[in-house]
């Protein structure tokens, strides 16, 4: 196996992806279409903390939430807003469950470290507002900040206790390639740092079932780091599972959530 040379190239996803410039905008606008289609108790904004874009978005559905299913967004740490993402919640609701996407800070106006701190609050919030199991769910970035909470402390043994199952999907579980990236010139991770924040390189907190999920066309380092984290994870007392989903990449992938009969839906929230 040849070692990486070009760092930024490795971590790099657009350029791999016909029409990425368009994705964000098309996110964008499936989110607020779901919104404006939900009736108005079913949806509504909950600030969690005094930081920078403390607030979350916590959808119900028709009747008595199963649980709280959390979904947590990527962009590295550095992009998108928690309103781009609604129509993601979609195949949850329709499966019975709450969904809670929280929104957090960007680098370079925060740390990595500290968007874990505003996630741990809002986990906080959403948890006392839904009963039940939690489920936690993150896509690129969002899946290391899905992990790493269950690493760092900062949730309670009450809140922990009730998480059963995490969906990592496409995420990023070693922050220690990014220190040779330019990008790291925004998010400004020390090796420290990089190390503090880094699930595959931390025991959880607790042992709930573990999947990794990427699409099989993401560059080699993101089907790496999927793989990653499931390996050493196992070694450490938890259930886990990795997915390769053929004729998928980076941005598609996450398409999945929104169909209750999903592949992935159902091996987030029901048995695997």
């Amino acid at each position: 196996m040849i070692g990486i040379t070009d760092w930024d190239d490795a971590y790099e996803n657009a350029g791999y992806i016909p029409g990425a410039a368009q994705y964000p905008s098309r996110w964008a606008q499936r989110a607020a279409a779901f919104r404006d289609k939900l009736p108005p108790d079913r949806f509504r904004t909950l600030q969690y903390d005094q930081a920078p874009r403390g607030e979350l978005d916590l959808f119900w559905p028709e009747g008595p939430p199963k649980g709280l299913a959390v979904f947590i967004h990527g962009g590295y740490w550095m992009r998108f807003h928690r309103s781009d993402w609604s129509h993601l919640a979609a195949g949850a609701l329709a499966r019975g469950w709450a969904v809670a996407i929280p929104g957090y800070a960007l680098c370079p106006d925060t740390t990595v470290s500290g968007i874990g701190c505003q996630i741990a609050a809002a986990l906080k919030v959403a948890a006392s507002k839904v009963a039940g199991p939690i489920h936690l769910a993150g896509h690129s970035a969002g899946g290391q900040l899905a992990t790493h909470i269950l690493c760092n402390g900062l949730l309670s043994p009450e809140i922990l206790a009730r998480v059963e199952r995490v969906l990592s999907i496409s995420g990023v579980h070693d922050l220690r390639p990014l220190l040779r990236t330019a990008r790291n010139e925004v998010l400004r991770l020390t090796a420290a740092e990089a190390m503090a924040e880094s699930p595959a390189l931390l025991p959880p907190d607790v042992t709930p079932q573990l999947l990794c999920w990427v699409g099989a066309e993401e560059r080699p380092e993101f089907l790496r780091q999927n793989a990653l984290l499931a390996n050493i994870w196992t070694g450490l007392g938890c259930s886990t599972h990795v997915e390769e989903v053929a004729g998928r990449h980076h941005f598609d992938v996450i398409d999945a959530l929104a169909d209750l009969e999903s592949a992935m839906v159902r091996a987030w929230l029901g048995p695997f």
